[in-house]
């Protein structure tokens, strides 16, 4: 019989995940074009890829396997100028999946996926991430009640419980809307999941501009970070499986709308510590739990989808901005890490930060380009 730690560590772990950045998630399929059917949609495949392919990797590898969305990948999508069709954004999504698994599949192109340089992954997510946290303090201009009653339960929370401090925000930020009346009456739909697939369309520069990001700020940020996690708890599974399987089940769910599946990192420490489960052969049944609260969240995700459509777009705001600030200060600290690095990551990250939109290629393309253009040109000047 699992112990009730074991229960307690993977339900918490799926309450800060999802809780924490379900409005996130929301915002970019809005910012997308999608509408509320197709957000439910790609919630609940959100939700049911995590359970099928996390039950699938604890079982098989006997390792608390835990993944997640790509948070960092819902905010770009988030920043995206809108324009794009919908079955467009799907074919951004299974390109972007496609690039994971078979970065997964070639023991060389995971090798030198390795070899990105940190800083300039870290320096395009921070720009990316930048607008978020901006439009946080922004919104006090408009409704300075709702920032600090955020602000005031974030600093507290990191300072006395940092596990549940975006957790508590979103309590905090719910209640206060209520409270003066801001929810509106929740959209008519149904109250299971559904899945609405959609056919994907193909557009170049969409995939030269979108999906390669994604799929870079998804194996840096997420996978690659999630692997570190499961060695930290000394779990040591071959990471090109994973990084397969999770690009696999990303490529399936695509279709209805998911933006990519990832091995989780924050969360994933939860369940992978002896808090979880004392008996560490005994670990992955914790990963299995996780993945069955998943379930039961792809089971009513239209109800959660229409709960956080019906709040005000400020509180959106906010929250999405409050989410992302420990993510903004991750990135920074590692953009900023090697002193070789510094110039070519503040440059990915000016570039990107400016939403630089052109011939069709959005700003994080062009924040990669001139990051590895800054750290091409020291390299060649260094050898002359």
């Amino acid at each position: 019989m699992m112990p009730v730690q074991a229960w307690s560590s993977a339900l918490i772990a799926v309450l800060v995940g999802f809780g924490g950045t379900i409005a996130l998630v929301v915002q970019a399929l809005q910012v997308l074009g999608a509408s509320a059917p197709q957000i439910e949609s790609a919630v609940t495949a959100l939700c049911l890829g995590i359970a099928t392919a996390g039950l699938l990797f604890c079982w098989r590898l006997k390792v608390p396997v835990v993944l997640a969305w790509s948070t960092p990948g819902a905010a770009l999508l988030a920043a995206t100028a809108p324009g794009l069709s919908w079955t467009a954004v799907v074919g951004v999504f299974v390109a972007s999946a496609v690039m994971m698994t078979v970065t997964g599949l070639v023991p060389t192109l995971g090798r030198l996926a390795q070899r990105i340089p940190a800083a300039i992954a870290s320096a395009m997510l921070a720009g990316v991430l930048l607008p978020f946290c901006l439009t946080l303090f922004a919104t006090a201009a408009d409704d300075p009640l709702l920032v600090a009653v955020v602000l005031c339960v974030f600093i507290i929370a990191r300072l006395r419980a940092p596990l549940y401090a975006l957790l508590l925000v979103l309590m905090a930020d719910v209640v206060l809307a209520w409270s003066r009346g801001q929810i509106s009456e929740l959209p008519a739909g149904s109250l299971l999941g559904s899945l609405a697939p959609m056919a994907p369309v193909f557009d170049g520069p969409a995939i030269v501009s979108l999906a390669f990001p994604l799929f870079l700020v998804t194996l840096v940020s997420q996978n690659l970070s999630g692997l570190v996690v499961l060695r930290a708890a000394d779990f040591h599974p071959q990471p090109g499986p994973l990084i397969a399987g999770t690009g696999l089940i990303s490529v399936l769910m695509a279709p209805f709308g998911a933006h990519a599946i990832n091995l989780a990192a924050i969360t994933a420490a939860i369940c992978t510590s002896a808090d979880a489960h004392p008996d560490r052969e005994q670990r992955w049944k914790v990963g299995m739990i996780y993945a069955g609260f998943y379930a039961l969240l792809a089971l009513f995700a239209p109800l959660l989808v229409r709960f956080f459509l019906a709040l005000p777009t400020p509180v959106i705001s906010v929250l999405t901005g409050i989410a992302l600030i420990p993510s903004l200060m991750s990135a920074m600290d590692t953009m900023f890490q090697h002193k070789q690095d510094r110039e070519a990551a503040l440059v990915t990250f000016l570039a990107t930060g400016s939403g630089l939109t052109l011939w069709g290629l959005g700003a994080a393309f062009w924040g990669i380009a001139a990051g590895f253009v800054m750290l091409g040109a020291r390299q060649l000047f260094s050898k002359s």
